[in-house]
C-alpha cells in the first residue's frame, strides 16, 4: 500500500469515527455528561434515585409539630410536705394557623403554671391557654411569632383503612421523631363522638400526645392522643403494641374552631341512650334503652323502651350520626320527636340542653 493510501484510509477511517462519535451522542445524552461509560452504561442506576422514600411529604409536615413543655407548681399536704415543687410535662402539639394558634391534647398542658413551645427552628415561644375540651382530650394554645411553619390541611381527609400513616412526636424528650404505619380504624367526626378516633399501629411514646398523624402526602388526618393501655393481673398498666389512637381532623378542627369563638365547645343533649332496631312495621329508629332523670329527654316524656323514628322530620336511622346532630344542635332549640311506643305512633317535643363537661 502507497504512502497515499495509507493516507487516505487514516482520514476516511477518522471521518467515520467522527461520524460514529456523533450518532452516539445524539441517542445517548447519557454520554454527554463527563466520562459516560463509565457512569451510565456500564453503571447500576442510583439506587437513592428509585427508593420509596416519604421526605418530602414530611418536609411539608414536621415543621410544623412543635415540642410543648408545661409546667405546674405543686404542693404536696402533710405537715412536713407543704413546701411547692415544680412538675414538668411533656409533649407535642401542631400549628394550625399563621397567627399562632396550636393544637396538643388537654391532658399534656392541664393545671399548666406555664407553657413553652419549641418550634424546630430552634425558638422557644411561651404559650398561653385559649381553651380546652375535656371530652376529646384537646386544647389550643395560641403563640405570638413570625414565620410559623403551618401543617398542610384539606377540608375532608377521607381516611380509609389500610391508609399509610406517619406519627410525628416528641417521645421521651428525644428530639422530632417519625414512626410509620396504617390505620387499622377511621374514626367518626360528629362532635357527640368522645372516643371513636382513628386507630393506628404507628408506635405513640410518652411525649408524642398532640402530635400530627399524616398520611403519605404530609396532609395532617389527626392529632395523636394515647396508646391503648390494660392492667395485667398485678393489677399494673401495661401498653398494648400496635394499637394507638387520634382525634380525626374534621373533629378536631371543628372543636378548635369552637373554642376560638365561644372559648369552649357547646354540645346540645336531649339526656337518652339508645342502639338502631326496627319495630315490628320494619321500621328503623333508635330503642331507647336510658333516660336521665330531669333530662330534656324525661321532660319531654321518653321512655325506656320507646323507639325513635325520626328528630324534626330527619329519620333516626343511625344512632351515632343522630346524637351527632344533636350535640351539633343549639341550646335552647325545640325538637319533635316521633317515637313509636308499643307499636303507636307518638310525638313529643323536647328542649335541647347544653351539654356540660362532667354531665
Amino acid at each position: 500500500m502507497t504512502s497515499r493510501s495509507i493516507i487516505h484510509f487514516f482520514i476516511k477511517s477518522v471521518v467515520l469515527g467522527a461520524a460514529v462519535a456523533a450518532l452516539l451522542l445524539l441517542f445517548l445524552p447519557d454520554l454527554r455528561q463527563g466520562n459516560g461509560f463509565t457512569n451510565g452504561l456500564f453503571t447500576e442506576p442510583s439506587v437513592s434515585a428509585s427508593r420509596e422514600s416519604y421526605f418530602a411529604s414530611l418536609s411539608r409536615s414536621a415543621p410544623a409539630v412543635v415540642n410543648i413543655y408545661s409546667v405546674s407548681i405543686e404542693t404536696d399536704a402533710g405537715l412536713f410536705r407543704n413546701q411547692p415543687r415544680e412538675r414538668a410535662s411533656l409533649g407535642s402539639g401542631v400549628i394550625m394557623t399563621e397567627n399562632g394558634y396550636i393544637l396538643t391534647c388537654h391532658h399534656v398542658v392541664e393545671n399548666a403554671d406555664s407553657i413553652y413551645v419549641a418550634v424546630q427552628d430552634g425558638r422557644v415561644l411561651e404559650a398561653q391557654i385559649v381553651g380546652n375540651d375535656p371530652l376529646t382530650d384537646l386544647a389550643v394554645l395560641k403563640v405570638t411569632a413570625e414565620s410559623l411553619n403551618i401543617i398542610p390541611q384539606v377540608a375532608e381527609p377521607d381516611t380509609h383503612v389500610g391508609d399509610v400513616v406517619m406519627a410525628i412526636g416528641n417521645p421521651f424528650d428525644l428530639g422530632q421523631t417519625i414512626t410509620q404505619g396504617i390505620v387499622s380504624r377511621a374514626g367518626r367526626n360528629g362532635l357527640s363522638n368522645y372516643v371513636d378516633f382513628i386507630q393506628t399501629d404507628a408506635v405513640l411514646n410518652q411525649g408524642n400526645s398532640g402530635g400530627a398523624l399524616v398520611d403519605s402526602n404530609g396532609i395532617l388526618l389527626g392529632i395523636t392522643n394515647a396508646n391503648f393501655q390494660v392492667r395485667d393481673s398485678r393489677n399494673r398498666v401495661r401498653n398494648v403494641d400496635g394499637i394507638n389512637f387520634a382525634v380525626p381532623y374534621e373533629l378536631a378542627k371543628r372543636v378548635m374552631d369552637e373554642i376560638i369563638s365561644n372559648g369552649r365547645v357547646i354540645r346540645g343533649q336531649l339526656g337518652f341512650i339508645g342502639s338502631e332496631r326496627r319495630n315490628l312495621a320494619g321500621i328503623l329508629g333508635i330503642d331507647v334503652t336510658a333516660v336521665a332523670k330531669g333530662s330534656p329527654a324525661d321532660t319531654a316524656g321518653l321512655q325506656p323502651g320507646d323507639i325513635i323514628l325520626s328528630i324534626d322530620g330527619v329519620r333516626t336511622e343511625s344512632a351515632s350520626k343522630t346524637l351527632d346532630m344533636i350535640a351539633e344542635t343549639e341550646p335552647g332549640t325545640k325538637l319533635e320527636i316521633e317515637i313509636s311506643r308499643n307499636e303507636k305512633s307518638m310525638i313529643l317535643t323536647a328542649t335541647v340542653a347544653e351539654l356540660r363537661t362532667g354531665q
